[in-house]
């Protein structure tokens, strides 16, 4: 039976339809199958072509009724719901057919007060750290504060955040590019990896890996999410 992972939360612009892309693209990295599943209606289905994972346009409720259960039936896919922004009721819906809930956020006090709100409405969900300042140490640590300040009863439902890339756009092209940079193939290994973690998944064979030296970690002593060891 397929696993599904649904994407929500009441922020917009807070990346949801870039990480469901990332997501299926870095579960294809690990050898998985995966379907990334559109159902904001204000978006249009991107081309397949060149893809790691499948396109599926669920933006009407009759459709996704029937994506959802074909799914259920395949052994060894996973699909991610991508919520698209500020639409609680479907939030609701997704939330409840969903395997797994991430509400991804970014580093400002706005987005971390939404996102509480919706931990607390979503008990079943994790908190995503969405396009967070790496490339600049400084804000990066800022950044790292603010939610250790605001987040404190929540770490544990903090996963590792997905680093802010411009190349993840290349994503959202109707037609990708043939080559995709090493940085957004390791940050998709990354955080496809975390949702094997947490779903207790066995990883399948891999491509062959680019150089460990371009994946993002979090310092072990700056990291105020629930991975600290």
């Amino acid at each position: 039976m397929a696993i599904l992972i649904a994407i929500i939360g009441n922020k917009g612009g807070t990346g949801k339809t870039t990480l469901s892309h990332l997501l299926c693209h870095g579960l294809g990295l690990l050898g998985y199958k995966s379907a990334c599943i559109l159902t904001d209606t204000a978006r249009e289905p991107l081309s397949p072509e060149g893809r790691r994972y499948v396109i599926a346009d669920a933006r009407s409720a009759a459709t996704l009724e029937r994506i959802v259960t074909k799914l259920r039936t395949l052994d060894d896919w996973v699909g991610v719901l991508d919520g698209g922004g500020n639409r609680p009721e479907v939030d609701k819906r997704l939330y409840g057919i969903a395997d797994l809930a991430l509400l991804p956020f970014r580093e400002s006090a706005e987005d971390i007060r939404t996102v509480i709100r919706d931990l607390e409405q979503y008990p079943r969900a994790y908190a995503v750290p969405s396009q967070w300042p790496v490339s600049n140490r400084w804000q990066q640590q800022a950044a790292d504060k603010l939610v250790a300040q605001m987040m404190g009863p929540y770490r544990h439902r903090i996963l590792r955040p997905v680093p802010a890339l411009s190349a993840t756009k290349l994503l959202l092209l109707k037609q990708i590019p043939a080559h995709l940079p090493t940085p957004l193939n390791n940050a998709a290994r990354q955080f496809a990896r975390q949702m094997v973690e947490l779903l207790a998944l066995t990883e399948e064979t891999p491509e062959t890996a680019e150089p460990d030296a371009h994946e993002y970690r979090i310092p072990e002593e700056e990291m105020p999410m629930r991975y600290r060891r």
